[in-house]
């Protein structure tokens, strides 16, 4: 396994179609640039929860996700499972996001996921931020559309296990649904970490990316 290096970061975005999708799909990703990037700039949209207290989740396992981050995330009220029909508007906030923020990175969920709310948000986040390096992180659920991902995070083993400890402890609405406890997701981590010859990972989707050998 031949690692890429990235160099400092000052800005990312992330973006999700549900209240804890980010956490789940990069909550490891998030604790790890916390910890070696101080002062990040984190800029953050969510489609649906907002208004409701989904969106007092969200807002308060970012912030426990991001610590010492500047993090700014922006909750909406698109109902849940039904973004297509809000095509219109979800593009034009997406394109408004775009130009609040200039991130160097950019994760958001994949393609080939099978919720049409992922999905849809996963086809317009290309067309907004068309020159940076997007990431498709993935979302475990009950669909069997676990991706075949290209690109693997390496997590230190504490930090996996502080992404499941904190799901379940800042995403109490969640917790009954059967799925939605710490195996799951450090099974999920342990599997990506098998994958990249590691102990734990997160795996991300890159669909097209530039590579520069030498210095200008």
């Amino acid at each position: 396994m031949i690692p890429l290096i990235c160099g400092e970061l000052t800005e990312i975005a992330v973006i999700g179609a549900h209240c804890d999708d980010i956490a789940i799909g990069m909550g490891g990703t998030l604790l790890t640039l916390a910890k070696h990037h101080p002062d990040l700039r984190v800029r953050g949209l969510v489609l649906s929860g907002g208004g409701t207290s989904r969106e007092t989740e969200e807002l308060e396992a970012l912030q426990a996700f991001c610590p010492g981050a500047d993090l700014d995330v922006a909750v909406l009220d698109v109902p849940d499972g039904r973004a297509p029909a809000y095509w219109d508007r979800i593009k034009n906030e997406l394109a408004t996001f775009r130009g609040k923020c200039n991130p160097e990175l950019v994760f958001g969920p994949q393609r080939g996921d099978a919720h049409q709310d992922h999905r849809l948000i996963a086809e317009l986040i290309p067309t907004e931020f068309r020159d940076q390096l997007v990431l498709g992180y993935e979302i475990v659920k009950w669909e069997t559309d676990t991706p075949r991902p290209t690109f693997f995070h390496p997590l230190e083993p504490g930090i996996a296990e502080e992404k499941a400890r904190m799901l379940h402890e800042h995403y109490p609405s969640q917790t009954q649904h059967d799925w939605f406890d710490e195996e799951t997701f450090l099974g999920l981590s342990r599997l990506r970490g098998v994958q990249c010859r590691n102990t734990h990972a997160e795996a991300f989707i890159v669909e097209k990316a530039t590579f520069t050998f030498h210095r200008s």
